[in-house]
């Protein structure tokens, strides 16, 4: 389930398109998030997207830099660029000890206790890089391959080239309580249809606001669903090449699906006490970002494709880039650990016990 991948989804779509004809008989030209066979058998079905907005300082927390230490202080040993945004100050040591875990013997920081248990089941990658240091560009690039607004998400292609196994939920969901840095467009489907964008939530408390329609009854319901098709495919017909009326017209019926199952799938009620506090649900402190990740748990577990969980809360403070430390280190570097190490950890260990981190 959390298994790497950073490319390939271009072939994705090629593989929708190509193999059209052999799952238009099943229904999927009709609906748009039918699920689609692989041209191969995957060994990961869900993807769960943990995103700490802002930037996570990686020399404090998943790779150490012994030469930061020796020359603490000291200029950086290289030429600064001719143009800088800011003002470049000396090497800095960092603050946190390290030490190595697991078989693995991967070198974890003491910000990160419970994740540290958690390392053989962790693949820590020390060679990315990324050309772009604004915030909205570079996650841009990190959720679309582009640095433009151009391209759909990583949810959206697998959305798209896969469909979803639970046609009563979202087939790609987001959960973030603030808005990230650069927004919607981190889970937008761009140049595909509109169906294949992410679906945003952001009260936890409310996940689906406005689901049940307290003042008719799912029959009356159902006709009116059926007489606003009826009158949107109609217009539909002037207009096929936007894709944004078809998506609307299988939102509405994506929302009556729900009505009978998506209280379920985000209540956290059924959730037994000892896995509420293996997410720290009881703890002010990782009580936002465990009930993300316990969320997301549910919603790969109920068949949804595609869970990208932004950090943008504590019980402290909101921001669309929590993790932009440019001063304050110590202290919020260490806040923002504090708030997501035990959800995480909790939910590696819950995965895994469900038999799903292989999924």
């Amino acid at each position: 389930m959390l298994k790497t991948f950073a490319s390939g989804f271009g072939m994705l779509g090629l593989s929708a398109l190509f193999g059209r004809e052999s799952w238009a008989a099943s229904g999927a030209e009709t609906n748009p998030l039918a699920l689609r066979p692989p041209h191969f058998a995957p060994k990961a079905r869900n993807v769960i997207f943990l995103f700490l907005s802002g930037g996570p300082s990686h020399v404090d927390l998943f790779d150490p830099k012994p030469r930061l230490a020796t020359d603490h202080g000291k200029p950086l040993p290289f030429e600064k660029p001719k143009l800088e945004r800011t003002k470049t100050g000396n090497l800095l040591a960092s603050p946190w000890s390290f030490k190595r875990h697991g078989q693995s013997g991967i070198e974890v920081s003491e910000l990160l206790p419970n994740l540290a248990g958690c390392v053989d089941d962790l693949c820590v990658i020390r060679s990315m890089v990324a050309d772009n240091i604004n915030h909205n560009g570079a996650c841009l690039q990190m959720t679309t391959g582009e640095q433009a607004f151009s391209r759909p998400s990583m949810g959206s292609w697998l959305l798209y080239g896969l469909g979803s196994e639970n046609q009563n939920l979202p087939g790609f969901v987001v959960l973030s309580p603030a808005q990230p840095a650069q927004g919607a467009p981190l889970w937008s489907s761009s140049f595909l249809p509109a169906a294949y964008q992410g679906t945003l939530v952001s009260n936890l408390e409310d996940p689906i606001a406005n689901l049940k329609n307290s003042r008719i009854g799912s029959k009356d319901q159902r006709q009116q669903l059926d007489l606003l098709k009826r009158l949107n495919s109609l217009h539909q017909r002037e207009r096929e090449e936007d894709s944004r009326l078809s998506a609307r017209i299988e939102s509405f019926e994506l929302a009556f699906r729900m009505q009978t199952e998506a209280p379920e799938a985000f209540g956290l009620a059924g959730e037994t006490e000892a896995t509420r506090k293996l997410y720290g649900l009881d703890n002010p402190v990782t009580e936002i970002f465990g009930k993300q990740c316990l969320l997301a748990r549910r919603l790969v577990e109920r068949g949804v494709r595609m869970v990208q969980v932004f950090h943008t809360q504590t019980a402290k403070r909101s921001s669309c880039q929590l993790w932009d430390q440019h001063g304050g280190l110590r202290e919020e570097l260490t806040n923002n650990c504090l708030a997501t190490d035990a959800p995480v950890a909790g939910l590696l260990k819950d995965l895994k016990s469900r038999g799903l981190l292989e999924q």
